[in-house]
C-alpha cells in the first residue's frame, strides 16, 4: 500500500498547488505522511456529512474541491463546525486533501469534467493561462455542441446530466434562441462576462449569477445564460479526479480503492415554484 506522501505526491502532479490563485487554500490539511491510505473518497465540499461518509466507508483519504479554511482559523476547537471536522478526521485517521483553484484550471480540469457531462466539444480555455505553451490550461472552457440546441433544450439537458439539486437550472435571454457554442465555467462565473462576451458564444453556463451582472449581460448582447447550482457545476469533476487517481493507481501497482460521494452538499434544499398572480 502507498503512503500518503507517495499519492499527495501524484496528485500535485495533477494539480500542482503553485498553479492555484494566491488567496486561495490548498494542499494537505490534515494527515501523516506515513500512514498507509487504501481507499480514497471524493467529494466537492469538506463538510461533517462528507467526513462522517468517509469514516463509513473506511475511506484514509478524503479529497474535496473546496478548502476547510479558506481565511484561516485561529482555532480547531470541536465547539465550531469545522473544528469538529478536524477532530473527526485526526481522531479517525483520515487525510484530507484538497484541490481547488489548481483544479479549475488544470487539463483537465474542472470546466471539462463540466462540459464531459453536458457532451459539449472543448475548443479552448475561456481564460487561458499564460504559463502554458500549449495553451490548454486556464479557467472556464470554450464548447461547441454536435448539433444546434434552443437554450430551452440546452437547460434541459443540464437539469438533466447534472446532479439534481433544488434549484435546477435558471435562465435568462430567449428560451428559444439557437446555441451552437457555449462557455462554461464550474463554480461561480459572473466575473468573466467580459471574457464570455470577447468569446461571441450563444451561451454561458455556470452558477451563483447574480442579479446585476446578469442583468446588465443580457441588456448587453443576446448571450443566454444557464445558472446552475454551484455545487452541480463542480461535483462531475469528483468523477473525474476519481479516474485520474485510479489511472495512477493502476500504473504503480497500489490497487487503490477510489470512490465519488453521492451525498448533495448544495446549501439549498428545497424551491418553491412562483404562481401565476390571475388578473
Amino acid at each position: 500500500m502507498p503512503r500518503l506522501s507517495e499519492v499527495i505526491a501524484a496528485l500535485e502532479t495533477l494539480w500542482p498547488a503553485e498553479r492555484a490563485e494566491s488567496w486561495d487554500a490548498v494542499g494537505t490539511v490534515v494527515g501523516d505522511p506515513g500512514q498507509e491510505v487504501t481507499r480514497v473518497l471524493f467529494a466537492v465540499d469538506p463538510v461533517q456529512e462528507i467526513v462522517d461518509e468517509a469514516l463509513k466507508l473506511g475511506a484514509d483519504l478524503l479529497v474535496t474541491h473546496h478548502p476547510l479554511y479558506l481565511r484561516g482559523t485561529t482555532t480547531v476547537a470541536a465547539s465550531h463546525f469545522k473544528g469538529r471536522v478536524v477532530h473527526t478526521l485526526i481522531k479517525n485517521d483520515i487525510a484530507l486533501h484538497v484541490a481547488h483553484t489548481n483544479a479549475d484550471t488544470a487539463d483537465p480540469g474542472v470546466s471539462d469534467a463540466l462540459a464531459g457531462a453536458l457532451d459539449l466539444r472543448v475548443v479552448r480555455p475561456l481564460v487561458p493561462d499564460p504559463t502554458d505553451p500549449a495553451g490548454r490550461r486556464g479557467l472556464g472552457r470554450i464548447c461547441e455542441l454536435d448539433h444546434p440546441l434552443t437554450v430551452r433544450e440546452l437547460a434541459a439537458r443540464a437539469a438533466e446530466r447534472l446532479p439534481a439539486t433544488a434549484q435546477g437550472i435558471r435562465v435568462a435571454g430567449d428560451p428559444e434562441a439557437l446555441v451552437r457554442t457555449v462557455a462554461v465555467s464550474g463554480g461561480s462565473g459572473d466575473s468573466l462576462f467580459d471574457q464570455v462576451r470577447a468569446a461571441g458564444v450563444d451561451a454561458f453556463l455556470t452558477a451563483d449569477l447574480r442579479h446585476h451582472p446578469a442583468s446588465e449581460a443580457v441588456a448587453q448582447s443576446p448571450l443566454a445564460l444557464l445558472d446552475a447550482a454551484h455545487w452541480a457545476t463542480e461535483w462531475p469533476w469528483c468523477e473525474l479526479a476519481a479516474s485520474q487517481l485510479d489511472e495512477i493507481s493502476d500504473r504503480h501497482g497500489w490497487d487503490l480503492r477510489v470512490h465519488v460521494s453521492t451525498t448533495v452538499t448544495d446549501p439549498w434544499t428545497a424551491h418553491a415554484a412562483s404562481t401565476t398572480p390571475s388578473n
